[in-house]
C-alpha cells in the first residue's frame, strides 16, 4: 500500500546518474524485473514488484530532494531482510550514503541502542563513535540530543542522500524509536529515505512512526505477503539445481511460502539423501537436525550466543563457556561453516533471527535464568554500562537478588534523564525484586517514586509511596518518602494535599536534617497557591534558611523556587527577579523562569543575552520550558509571528516528550494573536484546544487563562454581557491568579467591564493594576498600565496621556499601541480632532509594524471616521511569497543558500525548533517538499 505517486522521471534520474546497479552480476544469480533491472539475489524470487517500488521511492528522493518514509512488513523469515539488503544495495549504487543496521529483542531496552547501529557503521559512518557515545551519555534533553543527531544527518544530506534503514524494527529501544519519529519530521525537506523493517503488529514501533507521518511526508508500506508456489520451486532450483524432483517440490508446499523456511528445509535433501525422515516440516526441527551434526562444544558455544543475543561478542560467549577464546576457534568455524552464525567485522551474528531463537528454546528455561544472571554479572565485571546487563537481570534475577536490585538501580540513574519512563519501569522491577522487609525496600521505593514522578507517571508515584507508607515504615523513613512525594503532588496541582502532608511531616521527630529542610521548602511552595501569601514568604525565608544552613542543594532549589512563586504571586517583581535569577545559577534548568523574571521587569536586554547563552548552551536547558520564555520575549517586544513560532514549537516539543506544562496558556495567547491578525477561525481553534487542554489540566492558574479568552472572544462575538460575566469568573480564581493573567492584559478587561456596564468591575480592576505599579515603581509597563487604567475608568484626558507618556519607557510595543489607542478615542470624544489623528495614527502605526493587521484596521476606521488621509493597506494573500511573514522569508532565505537549521538559527537568534516551524510554513505556503525546490524558486523572484 502506498500514498506517494513516483515520477517515472525519477527512476530515470536514477539511471542516467547512476547505472545499472545490477550490472556486475554473474547470470546465475540473477533475475530480470519488468523494468529490465537485473535482480542481485536468488532469495528475491517473487519480489521484483515490490523491489521496483522501493527503487522507485529510492529515485523519487534523489531527484526531488525531499525526504521519504518506507515499510516493509511481514512475518518472520519471509524476506524482509533480504529485500532491505537489496534496496540497500540499489540506494548506494545511486549514490546513497547509507546507514544499515538491526535492532536486537535482547537489547530494546538499552536507549539509542538501535540507532547506534544505523549510524555508527558502514564505509562512511554519519557520526563517528566518540561523537555518538558523547550524545548518549552526556546530554539529558531528549530534544536536544534528537536535533544534534538530525544536524549531523542534514549535513551529510546537503552533500548526498541519505539512506537510514533499520531492520527488526520492532525490537527498537524506546529512545530510538522516538528518535525516529522526530527525525523523519525535522528531516522531511531533506533527501533523507527512511527504510524501516519489520513484523506486522498494531503496536509495534514501525507502525506507529508510519501512523505519525501524516504531515505531508511521503510514506510507502510494502506488505510481504507468501511466495508464489512458482518462486518456492525457482528457489528449490537456486539452491538444488535444475534436477529436484517432484517430492521435493511438494514437499516444499510445507513451508507455507516462507522463503527462509523453504530454504532451511532444503539444507537437509541437498547435503544428505533425500529420504523424507531427512526433510523436517518446521524450524525448530530443522535446526535441531543441523545441530545434532556439531560438535558438542560448538552447540555449546552457539547457546551461549543465544543468551548473549542476536549479536554478541566472540569474548563474551567464551567467558559464558568458561573458555579462552583461542580454545574456541574450531567450535567458531564450525558454526560459520554450518551458516548458523556470520561475523561482521566487529560481533558474531546469528544469520536469522528465527536461527537464534531456535537454539535458544532448546535450552531449559531454568538453565536460560541462570546463564542470563551469570551473563550480567560477566558484562559488569568487564566494565560495560550498567543498562547493557540489564536485559539479563529482566531475564535471570529473583526475588531476593540484592546485587540485581544495586544493577538496576544504577542503570535507572544513568538513563534517568533521556529516558524517564524506562527508569520508572526499571524501578518498579526492582522494587518487585527486592525482599519485601528491610530498609532496602524503603530507599527502594523512595528512587521509584523519584523516577515515576520524573516519567510524568504521577498517579503510579502516588500509589506506590501511599502503600510504602501503609507498611509502617519508621519514623525518619516516612519523612523522606512524604519529602519525594512533594514533587509528586506539586505536579498533581494538589497544592492543599501536599500542604497538608508537609506539615504532618514536620511534626514527626528524629527526621534527617536534609528531609526536613526539603519538607519545609515544600510547604512553603504549596502555601505560594493559598490565600496568606505573607505566611508563605515567612515559611519561604525559614525553608531557605535551613537549607542554606545544612547545605542541601535539592532543599535550597525548592526553597527559592518556593519564594520565587510566591513573589510573582504577590506582584513584587524585582524580587521574584532575585529568586529566580539565585536559583537559576544554583540549577541552569531554571533559566526560562530567570528570563521570563526579567521580562516582568521590562529587562528585555538581560532576557535577550539569556535566550543567546541558552541558545550556545541548548543541552543544558527544558527546551519547551525555553521556547516558553523565547516566545514571552517575542510578544513582549510585538513579533507577533515569531511569538507564534515559539509556542506552537513548545506545544509540539511537550508533545514529544509528553509532558504538557504550558500547553494551555500558550493557545490563550496563540489565540489573541489570531484575533490581532484578524483570523477568526485560527482564534476559535486555539480557544476549542484551549478548553480541551483545560479539561486535562484544570488547575486555577489555568482556569483563570481559558475564561479570560472567553471573554475576549465574547466581546468579539460582540455579546458584552457573556464577556463581563467571564471576567467576573477570572476574578474569583484568586488573587494572585488573576493579577499574574491580567498584568498586562488589565486594560482590556477595564475595557469589557465599561462597555458592560459594570463600573464597580472596573474599578476595581484599576485599584489592582494602582496596587501593582506601587509593587514595581522601576518597571514603565506597570506604571503606565496603572494610569491607563484609571484614566479609562475615570474618563480622565489627563491621565491617558501620562500613560502614554510613561509607556514610551516601555519596551512593548502593543502596549504602547493599546495606549495610544485609547488616548485617541478619548481625545475624538472630546472633540479634539488633530490631537485624536495624531494619536490614532501611532497607535495604527506600532499595531502594524507588529503584524496586528485586525487591531491595525480597526484604527484605520477611527481615522477615517475623523477625516484623516487614507493609508492604503496591502492585501496579504494566503499562498505564495506574499503570504510569508517577514521571519518565514529571512528563514527561507537562508535555507535557499544553503544554510542548516541550526545556522540559520544562530543568524536569527532563535532554536533551530523554531527555525524548522518557519520552515514547515514556508513549505506549505510555497507548495514545495524539499530545499531544492526552495532553492530554485526563490532563485525565480525578483524580490526575494
Amino acid at each position: 500500500m502506498s500514498n506517494v505517486e513516483v515520477d517515472p522521471a525519477a527512476v530515470r534520474c536514477v539511471a542516467v546518474n547512476h547505472g545499472d546497479s545490477a550490472s556486475q552480476v554473474g547470470p546465475e544469480a540473477a533475475s530480470v524485473v519488468g523494468s529490465g533491472v537485473l535482480l542481485t539475489r536468488r532469495g528475491l524470487r517473487g519480489r521484483e514488484a515490490e523491489l521496483e517500488e522501493l527503487e522507485a521511492l529510492i529515485a523519487s528522493v534523489a531527484c526531488t530532494g525531499s525526504g521519504a518514509l518506507a515499510l516493509i512488513q511481514g512475518e518472520p523469515g519471509i524476506g524482509k531482510t533480504t529485500l532491505l539488503a537489496e534496496a540497500v544495495t540499489r540506494a548506494r549504487a545511486a549514490g546513497f550514503s547509507v546507514g544499515l543496521g538491526k535492532a536486537d529483542e535482547l537489547h530494546r531496552i538499552v536507549p539509542l541502542s538501535s540507532l547506534a547501529t544505523c549510524v555508527l557503521h558502514g564505509d562512511q559512518p554519519l557520526l563517528s563513535g566518540d561523537v555518538f557515545a558523547d550524545l548518549a551519555r552526556n546530554q539529558d534533553q531528549r530534544i536536544w540530543l534528537v536535533e544534534r543527531l538530525a544536524e549531523a544527518i542534514e549535513a551529510r544530506a546537503g552533500g548526498v542522500p541519505v539512506l537510514i534503514a533499520l531492520d527488526d524494527v520492532q525490537w527498537a529501544d524506546p529512545l530510538s524509536r522516538f528518535a525516529l519519529k522526530q527525525l523523519r519530521v525535522r528531516l522531511r525537506t531533506s533527501p533523507v529515505l527512511w527504510m524501516l523493517a519489520g513484523r506486522p503488529d498494531p503496536a509495534v514501533p514501525a507502525e506507529k512512526i508510519l501512523a505519525a507521518a501524516a504531515d505531508g511526508l511521503p510514506t510507502v508500506t510494502v506488505p510481504l505477503g507468501p511466495l508464489s508456489s512458482a518462486a518456492i520451486r525457482q528457489l528449490a532450483d537456486d539452491t538444488l539445481g535444475e534436477a529436484v524432483d517432484e517430492r521435493i517440490r511438494d514437499l516444499l508446499d510445507g513451508a507455507g511460502g516462507n522463503p527462509f523456511l523453504a530454504v532451511e528445509m532444503l539444507a537437509g535433501p541437498g547435503t544428505a539423501d533425500a529420504s523424507s525422515d531427512l526433510v523436517p516440516s518446521t524450524l525448530v526441527v530443522g535446526v535441531r537436525g543441523k545441530l545434532r551434526s556439531l560438535q558438542p562444544s560448538t552447540l555449546r558455544f552457539l547457546q551461549m550466543g543465544a543468551v548473549l543475543g542476536c549479536r554478541f561478542a566472540f569474548c563474551d560467549a567464551a567467558a559464558l563457556c568458561g573458555q579462552a577464546p583461542a580454545t574456541l576457534i574450531p567450535a567458531l568455524e564450525e558454526a560459520m561453516r554450518a551458516a548458523i552464525l556470520e561475523d561482521d567485522g566487529d560481533q558474531l551474528v546469528f544469520r536469522h533471527d528465527l536461527l537464534r531463537q531456535a537454539v535458544y528454546v532448546d535450552i531449559t528455561p531454568s538453565a536460560r535464568k541462570a546463564l542470563h544472571r551469570e551473563a550480567a554479572d560477566h558484562l559488569v565485571s568487564v566494565g560495560r554500562r550498567p543498562i547493557d546487563a540489564v536485559p539479563h537481570i529482566l531475564r535471570g534475577a529473583l526475588p531476593g537478588d540484592e546485587e540485581a536490585v544495586a544493577l538496576l538501580r544504577r542503570a535507572a540513574e544513568d538513563v534517568l534523564p533521556v529516558t524517564p519512563d524506562l527508569a520508572a519501569d526499571l524501578m518498579t522491577r526492582a522494587l518487585e525484586l527486592v525482599p519485601s522487609a528491610g530498609p532496602l525496600r524503603f530507599d527502594v521505593g523512595e528512587q521509584a517514586i523519584l523516577c515515576l514522578t520524573r516519567s510524568g507517571r504521577s498517579r503510579e508515584a502516588l500509589s506506590t509511596g501511599d502503600r510504602l507508607l501503609a507498611c509502617r515504615p519508621p519514623l525518619e523513613v516516612v519523612s523522606r518518602l512524604q519529602a519525594a512525594l512533594g514533587g509528586t503532588l506539586w505536579n498533581m496541582d494538589l497544592a492543599e494535599e501536599l500542604r497538608r502532608r508537609t506539615e504532618s511531616a514536620l511534626t514527626i521527630e528524629g527526621a534527617a536534617p536534609e528531609a526536613g529542610a526539603r519538607l519545609a521548602a515544600l510547604r512553603a511552595l504549596a502555601l505560594s497557591r493559598g490565600d496568606d501569601l505573607v505566611a508563605a514568604r515567612e515559611a519561604g525565608e525559614t525553608a531557605l534558611r535551613a537549607a542554606t544552613a545544612i547545605g542541601d542543594r535539592e532543599a535550597h532549589i525548592l526553597a527559592l523556587s518556593g519564594l520565587g512563586e510566591i513573589a510573582q504571586n504577590t506582584g513584587e517583581n524585582a524580587v521574584a527577579l532575585e529568586h529566580f535569577a539565585a536559583l537559576s545559577t544554583i540549577d541552569s534548568a531554571f533559566l526560562p523562569e530567570e528570563i521570563v523574571a526579567h521580562l516582568h521587569v521590562d529587562d528585555f536586554a538581560s532576557s535577550g543575552r539569556l535566550l543567546l547563552q541558552a541558545g550556545d548552551n541548548a543541552g543544558a536547558t527544558r527546551q519547551a520550558m525555553m521556547l516558553w520564555a523565547q516566545g514571552q520575549h517575542d510578544l513582549g517586544l510585538g513579533r507577533l509571528d515569531d511569538a507564534d513560532a515559539d509556542f506552537t514549537t513548545m506545544e509540539r516539543l511537550e508533545d514529544d516528550v509528553q509532558v504538557p506544562v504550558q500547553q494551555v496558556n500558550g493557545r490563550v495567547i496563540r489565540s489573541r494573536i489570531a484575533l490581532l491578525r484578524g483570523d477568526r477561525e485560527a482564534a476559535r481553534e486555539h480557544l476549542t484546544a484551549a478548553q480541551e487542554r483545560l479539561a486535562v489540566k484544570p488547575n486555577p492558574s489555568n482556569t483563570a487563562a481559558v475564561r479570560f479568552l472567553e471573554a475576549v472572544h465574547a466581546e468579539a462575538d460582540g455579546n458584552i454581557g457573556l464577556a463581563v460575566d467571564k471576567i467576573r469568573q477570572v476574578q474569583q480564581e484568586g488573587l494572585f491568579m488573576r493579577w499574574r493573567l491580567l498584568r498586562n492584559w488589565v486594560n482590556s478587561a477595564i475595557r469589557m467591564a465599561l462597555r458592560g456596564a459594570d463600573h464597580e468591575l472596573a474599578e476595581d480592576l484599576a485599584v489592582q493594576a494602582g496596587a501593582h505599579a506601587e509593587r514595581n515603581p522601576a518597571v514603565p509597563t506597570a506604571t503606565g498600565i496603572a494610569a491607563q487604567a484609571l484614566g479609562l475608568v475615570k474618563n480622565d484626558l489627563a491621565l491617558l496621556d501620562d500613560s502614554v507618556v510613561l509607556l514610551k519607557a516601555s519596551p512593548r510595543p502593543l502596549v504602547r499601541a493599546a495606549a495610544y489607542a485609547d488616548l485617541g478615542q478619548a481625545l475624538l470624544a472630546a472633540g479634539r480632532r488633530p490631537q485624536a489623528v495624531a494619536a490614532l495614527a501611532q497607535a495604527h502605526a506600532l499595531y502594524a509594524e507588529s503584524g496586528a493587521q485586525a487591531a491595525a484596521a480597526r484604527l484605520q476606521r477611527d481615522l477615517d471616521g475623523a477625516g484623516a488621509r487614507r493609508r492604503t493597506a496591502a492585501s496579504h494573500p494566503v499562498l505564495g511569497w506574499g503570504a510569508l511573514t517577514a521571519s518565514e522569508k529571512k528563514v527561507a532565505r537562508l535555507i535557499a543558500e544553503g544554510h542548516t537549521n541550526r545556522s540559520a538559527a544562530d543568524l536569527l537568534v532563535v532554536s533551530p525548533h523554531t527555525v524548522n516551524t518557519h520552515l514547515t510554513s514556508v513549505f506549505r505556503k510555497l507548495a514545495v517538499n524539499s530545499r531544492v525546490q526552495l532553492a530554485n524558486l526563490i532563485m525565480t523572484l525578483p524580490d526575494a
